[in-house]
């Protein structure tokens, strides 16, 4: 055991990175690591517009530490997976962009992690993988809904009756990564892209964040009300009025 957070944070300017820091564990995944990523996600310090998440050591999250796992009665075992769910929810919809830089390790909570991002980078090392069904027990922190919906019902159950991997290259064609890069350039697409990002309008980005997978969700003709009420709130924002002058000036626009 050490006295180290198992969360490193590092701000710069308006990008904060979550560095987990577990390298001689494959930073596997316990209850201190959700309630450091609860204690984070559920009050950003001010002036946080973007957020980096990566591992140390070269893994990104190896999953549930198997070592540290509880057996639980079946009501508190609902309560354990639904904790693990509200916090994969304040990734995806605190409003804060969030890009993952995936190497070596992610595999099944750490997969769950990573697919409540918004933006996932492959490094040439990383291997996904949902290994539940060889270790007796199913995922519980949202991968049924999340990576379920990036690869779809079908390909999923087969990626877990069989133990498949997949490499950076077919995660990239699948979905499981937006950018696949080369070997140690991972962090420095994610700064570049988090610092485009938080140069966007804050309730653009909210917007962004919160309405398109909600309307994914929604019936035709749902999601098309819900994106003019999306709309007409965003053109009456101070983003807005901002985004319009500075194109009238010929400058760029500064949001805050």
């Amino acid at each position: 055991m050490t006295d180290r957070p198992i969360i490193r944070i590092e701000i710069t300017g308006e990008i904060a990175e979550l560095i987990f820091d577990r390298p001689e564990k494959r930073n596997a995944m316990n209850d201190a690591l959700i309630d450091a990523l609860d204690a984070f996600f559920s009050a950003p310090p001010d002036g946080v517009a973007a957020v980096i998440l990566r591992g140390e050591g070269g893994h990104f999250c190896a999953g549930l530490d198997l070592a540290e796992h509880q057996h639980r009665a079946p009501v508190d075992g609902v309560h354990h997976s639904r904790n693990w769910h509200r916090v994969s929810e304040l990734i995806e919809y605190g409003g804060l962009p969030v890009v993952s830089v995936l190497t070596g390790a992610v595999i099944g909570g750490g997969l769950e992690i990573a697919s409540a991002t918004h933006v996932r980078i492959a490094e040439p090392s990383v291997r996904f993988e949902l290994p539940e069904g060889r270790r007796g027990i199913f995922v519980g922190g949202g991968a049924s809904v999340r990576v379920g919906r990036i690869l779809g019902a079908d390909r999923m159950r087969e990626m877990m009756l069989t133990g498949r991997r997949y490499g950076a290259d077919e995660g990239l064609q699948l979905g499981l990564a937006h950018y696949a890069v080369g070997d140690g350039e991972g962090l420095d697409l994610a700064r570049k892209l988090a610092a485009r990002m938080a140069a966007n309008a804050p309730f653009s980005n909210y917007l962004m964040i919160n309405a398109l997978p909600r309307i994914a969700d929604m019936a035709r003709g749902d999601g098309l009300f819900a994106e003019s009420l999306a709309a007409s709130m965003s053109q009456t924002s101070e983003g807005a009025q901002e985004g319009m002058r500075a194109f009238l000036e010929k400058r760029e626009p500064k949001f805050r």
